[in-house]
């Protein structure tokens, strides 16, 4: 089992800025991709962005532009930034990996609010 742990989360003015952290634990299957989902209340869980080996960067359509993914092998860690944040973004975001086996594993979440 790989134990992801988020942290980043908080409270934020629309227009602002947003760095997003995630580490994993050491795992004897290696992971292949890692990324950011989330999901507002009342809301299906949303891609976000990503970032694998094979094909590096991805990002879904509402953050396109204004997200940065990036990942540290060495670390086992991801990171996400978001700027220009927007009262929208406002979700609890939540960070995943997938191994090798295939098998997908989630952290707890951690909440962003855009507001003034």
């Amino acid at each position: 089992q790989v134990h992801l742990v988020e942290s980043g989360g908080g409270l934020v003015q629309p227009g602002g800025s947003l760095r997003l952290s995630c580490a994993a634990d050491r795992s004897s299957i290696s992971i292949a991709i890692m990324g950011w989902y989330r999901q507002a209340p009342g809301k299906q869980r949303e891609f976000v962005a990503s970032f694998s080996t094979r094909h590096g960067a991805d990002y879904g359509d509402s953050v396109k532009g204004r997200a940065t993914i990036s990942r540290d092998d060495g670390k086992d860690a991801v990171y996400l930034q978001v700027d220009n944040l927007k009262p929208e973004d406002t979700a609890t975001y939540f960070c995943m990996c997938e191994t090798v086996d295939l098998l997908e594993h989630w952290g707890q979440g951690t909440q962003v609010t855009v507001s003034s």
